[in-house]
């Protein structure tokens, strides 16, 4: 059964947007898996479960610089356990004193045995004698040398870090699909992994088409737009995880075109263009792309989507090796917003990630907006969490075509193919933006 905002697009002759984005997604697979060295791995997901080889940490160990000891021997000398004062060591007082039996650091290896009364001096990270389970901090002794007075009596256990704490051999550390954070790195190492296998990031190339293109670094001019697209696209695409190349501007002609892309079907897991994919006069990479040869459709499909900004879409496959293709409108505001809506997922889904979209909330709006029927929108906005809970929505200021409101925001407000106001204090979804400010 159609929904009734499909319906509607359906009557505009366009395809509702979640149509479009299912038809495109099915069509594409993740990256065949990779084993990397661990120091490689940051930034690409797991192709598999990763589990614990070895316990950490791997032994009993000290986790502060102090005098390890056995707390019956220190008990008596404070008021109970819990970190309180035992009696002062000043007039009339009374302390703890142990004799101090030899030093261990973090690279000691021979296995020692307390005895009672005595202790040894331990840094952070140095196996913990046998018998001892406190850890006195140094800071709570007179940090004698040969004998030691202790002044404050910690709880038993104190100070010191079991084998298998935090991660048992064979505990699963993280499942296919985990993006692989410094954090993540650390664990890997700690427990004894010095490989894993990934999905590699996805070699991304950027084109941008049009006769009317020059480079940065000058002002656009009658008849010269400056190319903006293919160098937001491809930081874009580096932020999405993507190995990012620019390969910059490519004139509308149709051998040029059709060479450059099959050139760079060598080096990509995706091409992206943009720019062309109107049926205007001199949008060549629709009629390049999609023309017919033969019996046989063109490797691209170019899609009129139910999205504002940015109707015409084109997805298909290049090259004898069948390389996607995303081709996006020209309109660097369009560009962004296509990026966000088909390229972005289409990046994800290649490196295996998982979820493939941004993740969204719902959002108390703080102004009224009109929105064009039968269109999805997504524009620009600010969203800001509520104190108690939630999140309020500001759009901002020039609608969705306007770069600099894509600049300032933290957001994108989407606003359905049905809506064509939504009133100030309702509720609408919003797509949260990767801004690292």
């Amino acid at each position: 059964m159609t929904a009734p905002a499909d319906a509607e697009a359906a009557e505009n002759g366009l395809t509702p947007l979640a149509d479009y984005l299912g038809s495109v997604l099915r069509r594409l697979r993740a990256l065949p898996p990779l084993d990397l060295d661990l120091t490689q791995a940051y930034g690409n997901v797991l192709a598999e479960d990763v589990v614990a080889p070895h316990s950490f940490p791997a032994f009993d160990q000290a986790a502060v610089d102090g005098y390890a000891a056995r707390w019956e021997d220190i008990a008596g000398g404070g008021r109970g356990a819990g970190f309180v004062p035992a009696q002062s060591g000043g007039p009339g007082g009374r302390t703890v004193r142990l004799n101090v039996v030899g030093d261990l650091g973090a690279a000691s290896w021979r296995p020692v045995r307390l005895t009672p009364g005595a202790c040894f001096s331990v840094a952070a990270g140095a196996p913990l004698p046998i018998a001892a389970d406190v850890v006195v901090p140094v800071e709570w002794t007179d940090q004698g040398m040969a004998a030691v007075e202790i002044f404050r009596v910690p709880k038993r256990g104190y100070g010191v870090r079991r084998t298998g704490e935090e991660v048992t051999a064979g505990a699963l550390l993280a499942r296919s699909g985990t993006y692989v954070s410094p954090a993540l790195v650390a664990v890997l190492a700690a427990t004894g992994i010095g490989h894993v296998v990934v999905r590699p990031s996805p070699r991304v190339v950027i084109v941008a088409t049009g006769d009317e293109l020059v480079d940065v670094g000058r002002g656009s001019q009658p008849g010269q737009v400056v190319d903006a697209n293919s160098h937001a696209l491809t930081a874009a695409a580096a932020e999405a995880g993507a190995l990012a190349y620019r390969v910059g501007i490519c004139d509308d002609d149709p051998e040029g075109l059709r060479g450059l892309l099959e050139d760079q079907t060598l080096r990509a897991d995706l091409i992206i263009t943009t720019g062309g994919t109107g049926t205007g006069p001199g949008d060549m990479v629709r009629r390049i792309l999609s023309r017919r040869e033969g019996s046989r459709a063109g490797p691209v499909t170019f899609t009129d989507v139910a999205l504002y900004p940015g109707t015409a879409l084109g997805f298909g496959t290049v090259g004898a090796e069948e390389v996607p293709v995303v081709c996006l409108p020209g309109d660097p505001g369009a560009a962004m917003i296509g990026f966000e809506v088909l390229a972005r997922p289409a990046i994800n889904l290649l490196a295996g990630a998982e979820p493939v979209f941004r993740p969204s909330v719902r959002a108390h709006l703080l102004e009224t907006v009109s929105s064009p029927a039968g269109l999805r929108e997504f524009r620009p906005a600010h969203v800001a969490e509520r104190r108690g809970g939630g999140y309020t929505v500001q759009p901002l200021n020039g609608g969705p075509f306007t770069l600099s409101g894509l600049a300032e925001a933290n957001g994108l407000l989407v606003l359905g193919e049905r809506v064509t106001a939504a009133a100030a204090g309702s509720t609408v979804d919003v797509l949260l933006l990767d801004r690292r400010r």
